[in-house]
């Protein structure tokens, strides 16, 4: 009797919330999903890359609820209260400024600490920057690579711009404006100017642009450009029947490689050409 008391007088505990990961408009607000609208009015709190943006879809659709700050500057202060909130029973969707949470963001790590919790992850599904502009390209989009941001560091970034040029899959890159021209050289130096490439800007916006066809065409497009807006690069990769112009970059450095560890030219020079399958005069050429 007094244990079935017991029973009846215990406090329950709240089952646990879930995180939504919610896909938010990239430019145009329409674009908004009416699951991801519900989302946002029924959760107990938002946390946001930056208040004052989601704040601007909220009031278009006239929702209020509780905004909070998460972006990659605090994430890792705002991510343990997130969990506790969670395991309270409390629901919480994050957004992003724009898209997928998770691509190029926060979102990434505070999915992989929750689902580590145990805790329940529904995405809300979005546009995203990276598909939208490979799907617009015309380039391959059955397989593809994507890269986001490329390291600002030299050696690392040179390192990549090096597996891009030899991939036979699309790649898709995010860039900063005021950035676009060198990373358009880098890739010129990398791939050579005959390289399909689209470069979309201020995707889904009034001002909407796609530029290509190739490398050296979009160099010279920008050239005399004042670059704004969001951008985000497809470059197509090689065909599988590659020809020396396609791995002349990495040839030339394997080149130098050997050369500095000791090896003479002529030494260098007939090693790289039987590995690569071809003539020692063009080894010669690459100095």
């Amino acid at each position: 009797m007094n244990n079935n008391s017991s029973l009846s007088h215990r406090k329950e505990e709240p089952e646990n919330g879930v995180l939504y990961i919610v896909g938010t408009p990239i430019g145009n607000l329409n674009d908004i999903s009416q699951r991801a609208l519900n989302i946002l009015k029924k959760v107990s709190l938002v946390a946001c890359e930056d208040t004052r943006q989601t704040k601007k879809l909220m009031n278009k659709f006239n929702i209020s609820n509780k905004l909070i700050s998460f972006n990659k500057h605090n994430s890792p202060s705002k991510i343990p209260n997130i969990v506790k909130d969670l395991k309270k029973g409390k629901s919480i969707a994050i957004v992003s400024d724009a898209g997928l949470p998770g691509i190029c963001d926060p979102g990434e790590y505070i999915t992989k600490f929750v689902k580590s919790e145990g805790l329940d992850i529904v995405c809300i599904p979005g546009a995203c920057a990276a598909l939208t502009a490979l799907v617009s390209s015309g380039l391959p989009s059955s397989s593809f690579v994507f890269e986001g941001f490329l390291p600002r560091k030299r050696i690392d970034k040179e390192k990549i711009l090096l597996e891009i040029s030899k991939n036979e899959k699309t790649t898709i890159i995010y860039e900063s404006p005021k950035r676009l021209k060198k990373l358009l050289k880098e890739l010129l130096e990398f791939c050579g100017g005959d390289r399909e490439i689209i470069v979309a800007r201020e995707l889904t916006k009034k001002f909407e642009e796609h530029v290509g066809n190739n490398i050296n065409e979009v160099i010279e497009y920008f050239d005399s450009e004042n670059v704004i807006g969001e951008i985000t690069i497809v470059l197509k990769g090689i065909n599988k029947n590659r020809d020396l112009k396609v791995d002349k970059f990495s040839m030339k450095k394997d080149l130098n490689d050997l050369i500095n560890a000791g090896l003479s030219l002529s030494a260098a020079s007939k090693y790289l050409a039987k590995k690569n399958g071809v003539k020692k005069s063009e080894i010669y050429n690459l100095i």
